[in-house]
């Protein structure tokens, strides 16, 4: 069985790729020390997604195709899997995104192969808005850059934070691949908001320092960050910085995965989505030793069966030794319980809610579990 990935190397999420990659990688391990699939190692050819700014991704995907991968783990941008899901569609290879949360897949006409292992944005949106409002901020501004994820998350979290009692102030899209921001720094000023939400990718590299400049930092009002920010800067910001700065992630706590995932990456300083890429390619592999092969049509039929209504197991190795006995398993993951809909969307979710310190590194202050049902 071969798994191709589509994840960030390069480009705007670039910080995600590691921990992404790492998942992937020893979740493979520990399917191969188990007996593989149907007595077959499996294996992982690694490609680069880039950005939305690029074609990188099409291109990967055009290379995995002529390689005959039997699915594909990717990407972690909703824009960037929109650039190539229709090609797995039209060649019937199975895409399971680690890191898509844009509400537009769960509806999406040419999704039949697709699936995910992270929660739509409805839920992110509602325990974020959750979280401002009860922070005590009633005038929100919204700062969110122009593609599937960011407007979609932007719209989520206004309808929560109305929904919630507060006020939507400002709801600014941005162009991603701007380089300065003193138009939205100068907006932001006027809009007399005492909380902004900032849905942004790594050009919260550019925007935050701007908004410090314009005594809009994080203690001059409340910031919020969203996961593709959510990231331990260091000393890529001075010293405090950040401090008092909170954000949400999909996912529950990856503690139970950081040992093992460093013994495949020494290098890794972040977990984000780690462990929904590693569930992901552990679920590819339960569809295709439920279905008895590991062709993508019979890993299709087999994903939501292996996520739901059986017998609870937490890793590959149990749950083929209920599978070899006759039994229907429900796969519940590292990123937490996962059940497929009809729609390949995870149904209910953990998100984490964190909060940075001095170092401008993020710790957990909560988690939050959520249900579309």
């Amino acid at each position: 069985m071969t798994v191709g990935t589509i994840l960030p190397q390069t480009g705007s999420l670039a910080f995600l790729g590691p921990p992404e990659f790492a998942g992937v990688d020893l979740a493979i391990e520990e399917i191969n020390a188990a007996g593989g699939v149907l007595d077959e190692c499996v294996e992982a050819i690694h490609e680069d997604s880039g950005d939305t700014s690029t074609d990188i991704a099409s291109q990967s995907a055009d290379s995995l195709i002529a390689q005959d991968v039997d699915a594909v783990v990717g990407a972690a941008s909703s824009g960037v899997s929109f650039q190539f899901i229709d090609k797995l569609y039209e060649e019937g290879i199975v895409q399971i995104s680690p890191a898509n949360t844009s509400p537009d897949f769960t509806t999406y006409e040419r999704g039949d192969y697709y699936f995910r292992t992270a929660p739509s944005d409805v839920l992110q949106g509602r325990v974020l808005a959750d979280q401002v409002i009860a922070d005590g901020h009633e005038s929100v501004a919204i700062l969110a850059l122009q593609d599937s994820y960011g407007t979609g998350l932007a719209d989520a979290v206004e309808e929560n934070i109305l929904e919630f009692g507060g006020e939507v102030v400002m709801k600014t899209i941005y162009d991603p691949n701007a380089t300065e921001f003193s138009a939205e720094v100068s907006e932001l000023a006027e809009a007399d908001a005492d909380a902004v939400v900032l849905i942004t990718f790594n050009e919260i590299t550019n925007l935050a320092p701007e908004l410090v400049q314009g005594n809009l930092g994080p203690q001059d009002l409340g910031w919020y960050f969203v996961d593709g920010n959510l990231s331990n800067y260091g000393d890529e910001f001075p010293e405090g910085m950040l401090e008092g700065t909170k954000g949400t992630l999909p996912g529950a706590d990856p503690s139970s995965l950081e040992e093992r995932l460093l013994e495949v990456d020494p290098e890794l300083e972040d977990y984000s989505y780690a462990a929904e890429s590693y569930d992901a390619t552990t679920l590819l592999a339960l569809a295709a030793a439920a279905g008895g092969a590991y062709d993508s049509e019979t890993i299709k039929e087999n994903m939501i069966a292996v996520s739901r209504d059986g017998t609870e197991c937490t890793d590959y190795a149990s749950c083929v030794e209920l599978l070899d006995a006759g039994e229907d398993i429900d796969y519940n993951g590292a990123s937490g319980p996962i059940e497929f809909s009809a729609e390949g969307d995870v149904s209910a979710a953990t998100i984490g809610v964190y909060e940075y310190g001095a170092d401008n590194t993020y710790t957990n202050v909560s988690y939050n579990e959520q249900s579309l049902e």
